[in-house]
């Protein structure tokens, strides 16, 4: 599949607008489940978060809306484990499942990618998600050399040349970065060179290279940046591990092509991610046979965790959820999925008051005031 084929699998995933304090994003997801017929104190939520300690709030506000410690649905990245599916099925009455890749974002630069380490010293500034950084390592160090080993530039005449380093012209290669040859070059041009080969550019190169620069370069340079998700793809092998542990890169891979030449490759992972884990994880749903006639709200998205200015600014992170899907199964059978626009619409309608949520000092107090129980060991019971 080329990249442009694959990119088709994903749609837009729009920000501005769409984005939740989690503070506000909880209880009106509570209030939805209500409205559907879920019955409050009987609902078991569960998170399939990365298990960054800038997730925890998220955990909290969970546990406090809905009134417990949600189920652990989750790996590594934001990867749902359905093999956890009947687990919890078996501990609620109603089901809930929040699942969420994760970005960080610097207020001061608009950037997105980085998060500030409170916990570290000199508070250090490290990548939000690491497996995520981890699944694109790999494609990123083959995307830079093509970069550096393709050339623009002209003959003697004008004429318009790519220059091709021979490794990418190797097409039996099992992996790596592969170029849509019949897209960026026309015929061969030019006498080869030991490492390199010359190529008429295509019109289509012609005409990006034209749009970015407003010319083609009368001298030599790399082709850098002006490499489009267009002009090619990647191969490699992935094979799906028992503990889901390539998932992501899985997720990822089609659309790599794309993550690695965006603004913010981060969250365009994150973005394309949690649109798989959604699709995933809703066809699995429909054939868990615990699930059936239970009530189930499923809701994927991202969590952008708010880097910290100052150390102090506060003892949790903001962290906001921009919502992508929604899927709901009532126990009559009804099953349905909803879209951003109109899930957005929905939580947005819902009220962000949750009379029933916990507090949690009263509620650590009254436990600190029940009798103490002795643990006896078994055979010597008194």
């Amino acid at each position: 599949m080329t990249s442009a084929e694959g990119h088709q699998v994903w749609r837009g995933f729009p920000l501005e607008g769409n984005h939740f304090r989690y503070s506000t994003f909880v209880p009106r997801l509570v209030n939805f489940c209500n409205s559907l017929g879920f019955e409050p104190g009987m609902i078991m939520p569960s998170r399939a978060f990365c298990s960054d300690e800038n997730q925890g709030y998220p955990t909290l506000l969970i546990t406090q809306h809905f009134g417990t410690f949600p189920f652990d649905h989750g790996r590594v990245g934001g990867v749902v484990a359905t093999g956890r599916h009947g687990p919890h099925a078996h501990h609620g009455k109603d089901l809930v499942i929040i699942q969420a890749s994760h970005v960080g974002y610097t207020p001061s630069t608009g950037a997105f990618g980085k998060y500030c380490r409170t916990q570290c010293v000199d508070n250090a500034v490290s990548t939000s998600c690491g497996k995520i950084a981890g699944a694109m390592q790999w494609y990123l160090g083959e995307y830079k050399d093509a970069q550096n080993s393709i050339f623009l530039e002209q003959d003697g005449t004008g004429v318009p040349l790519i220059t091709i380093d021979l490794q990418y012209l190797e097409l039996d290669r099992k992996e790596g970065i592969f170029l849509d040859l019949k897209y960026i070059c026309g015929d061969s041009h030019g006498a080869a060179s030991s490492v390199a080969r010359s190529f008429l550019a295509s019109t289509a190169l012609q005409d990006h290279v034209r749009e970015k620069l407003s010319s083609w370069p009368s001298e030599r340079r790399a082709i850098g940046s002006l490499l489009d998700a267009r002009f090619f793809h990647f191969k490699r092998d992935v094979e799906l591990c028992e503990d889901n542990e390539n998932q992501l890169e899985i997720n990822l891979s089609i659309s790599m092509p794309y993550v690695v030449t965006a603004r913010w490759p981060m969250l365009l992972a994150a973005e394309i991610s949690s649109q798989a884990e959604f699709y995933r994880t809703y066809r699995s749903i429909l054939t868990e046979s615990t699930y059936q006639g239970k009530n189930l709200v499923f809701i994927s998205g991202v969590n952008i965790d708010i880097s910290p200015s100052e150390p102090e600014q506060s003892t949790f992170p903001v962290t906001k959820f921009v919502p992508w899907a929604a899927f709901v199964q009532k126990s009559d059978g009804t099953r349905y999925a909803i879209e951003q626009s109109e899930l957005v619409q929905i939580l947005r309608a819902q009220d962000e008051v949750n009379p029933n949520r916990l507090m949690f000092d009263e509620s650590i107090r009254s436990m600190e005031k029940l009798a103490d129980i002795c643990i006896v060991e078994p055979g010597k019971e008194q």
